[in-house]
């Protein structure tokens, strides 16, 4: 619901600023994944730079953002973590053909708050219900956030999903996992490398094998519901090498 009225606000922000402002002077609205805070507010104001009018960034798990706009969400671009739910939002006539590109990878990671660290190696059978002693381990939603289900597929593949799968305190989306060490709240989770990155108090305890879970890809595409002629040229930025420089700064991998 929260989620819901704050992109209706945004789209009658949009409506009411109509009288005053062409078109292309209203910057895209886009629903990216909460993992691309840092980045795509970097890319925004590189875009904004260029002369653009800076666009409308609105972040949640992607799982939120495509039941939002199959909903019918205003939106004119949408970047997901995972492919998964950009093939849903597609299947449902909601990608403007062609238009759909994955644009950046991610690595999946384990960490711990800073100041109580946990120690583990991370490999098949790992102690991790031992680790964890009375606490829990904060994860996305495993059965619909991309991040939570990578998690979920990464401790499954090294055979230690038993030991948590009803130790688990799961966030509405990855950043919600991230606050939950931080606070200290949980002594483990599971979440992207460039979230690590974005947060103060927090380490690494190790990086999960790329074959555990299945590749982390963001594709984004233009949404049918679009109406703002800067959308394509955002996307197409987005996916240029300037884009991609940007992205790969704030710690995501450029894919093959």
């Amino acid at each position: 619901m929260i989620l819901i009225l704050r992109i209706l606000a945004l789209a009658l922000l949009a409506l009411a600023s109509a009288g005053q402002a062409a078109p292309n002077d209203r910057g895209p609205l886009v629903l990216a994944a909460a993992s691309m805070q840092e980045a795509m507010t970097a890319a925004a104001d590189a875009w904004s730079a260029k002369g653009h009018a800076r666009p409308v960034l609105s972040f949640a798990g992607s799982s939120a953002l495509a039941r939002q706009i199959r909903a019918g969400a205003p939106a004119d671009l949408f970047l997901s973590a995972d492919e998964e739910w950009m093939t849903d939002v597609e299947r449902g006539g909601f990608v403007v053909r062609g238009t759909r590109a994955n644009v950046a990878g991610n690595r999946l990671i384990l960490i711990t708050q800073s100041s109580k660290p946990v120690r583990l190696r991370i490999g098949r059978g790992m102690a991790i219900g031992r680790a964890l002693g009375h606490g829990r381990i904060a994860m996305a939603n495993p059965d619909a956030v991309p991040a939570g289900k990578y998690g979920k597929a990464a401790l499954i593949a090294l055979g230690v999903w038993p030991q948590v799968r009803n130790r688990i305190a799961r966030g509405e989306n990855v950043r919600t996992a991230l606050a939950l060490v931080e606070r200290g709240e949980t002594p483990l989770g599971i979440v992207y490398a460039t979230d690590a990155r974005a947060a103060r108090n927090v380490t690494v305890v190790g990086a999960f094998p790329s074959g555990s879970h299945p590749p982390i890809r963001y594709p984004i595409a233009r949404l049918t519901a679009s109406r703002n002629r800067d959308a394509e040229g955002f996307r197409r930025f987005l996916l240029s090498a300037a884009g991609k420089a940007i992205l790969v700064r704030y710690g995501f991998t450029t894919l093959r």
